[in-house]
């Protein structure tokens, strides 16, 4: 059955994610097909959603006008899995810690904006990650961390501090998966319970 992956496009690195995906899958013989969400109305179609970093307040504000924010809540709410991150961790969690964000409420944590640095304190990580085999090279770039989990399940931490959470359907990330050729933390988000999945096959690094 192929499956339709919708990547939300008003800000951020929306063909990245698309490109991620399209691996996540082709390891698992799925078929799938991402389209790109800046309006309302294609969200209800998807299977499965990304929402990628940027600026949260910019992306908070468009999701919203657009109807968009509405529409992702109910994909939630209907089990279905979202990849969020970064500032889509911001904007996903329910409380940004910032009022210029209106949260989806959608991940139950809180969050602290550029937690590991500006621009220029970008770096690369070697992350241990729940339900994966070997570490993942984690992108950190303007990183949020994870001020407290609610009802989240920690999936990784740096530096003492969660950046990757797991609440039902929903996977946050303070990284960005999307910037390197291992889709494993997509694959995780929607593909962890697929029949289809193959643990033993794995994507070059």
């Amino acid at each position: 059955m192929s499956l339709t992956a919708g990547v939300v496009a008003v800000q951020g690195d929306v063909e990245e994610h698309a490109a991620a995906i399209e691996r996540a899958a082709a390891v698992r013989d799925r078929e799938v097909t991402v389209r790109e969400i800046r309006e309302s109305g294609i969200v209800p179609d998807c299977d499965l959603l990304a929402m990628p970093g940027g600026e949260s307040t910019t992306i908070s504000r468009l999701i919203h006008s657009e109807g968009i924010a509405p529409e992702i809540r109910a994909h939630v709410a209907a089990g279905k899995p979202l990849l969020a991150t970064c500032a889509g961790l911001i904007v996903a969690s329910s409380d940004a810690g910032d009022d210029r964000v209106k949260e989806l409420g959608v991940l139950d944590v809180s969050v602290e904006r550029n937690a590991f640095g500006r621009q220029k304190d970008s770096f690369e990580a070697p992350l241990a990650v729940a339900g994966l085999d070997e570490p993942y090279p984690a992108v950190f770039i303007r990183a949020p961390a994870i001020d407290s989990v609610g009802g989240a399940d920690v999936l990784a931490s740096w530096d003492d501090r969660p950046v990757a959470v797991r609440d039902g359907p929903v996977v946050g990330t303070s990284f960005h998966p999307e910037l390197t050729l291992d889709s494993r933390i997509h694959g995780l988000a929607f593909f962890e319970n697929d029949a289809a999945t193959t643990p033993a096959l794995e994507e070059p690094r």
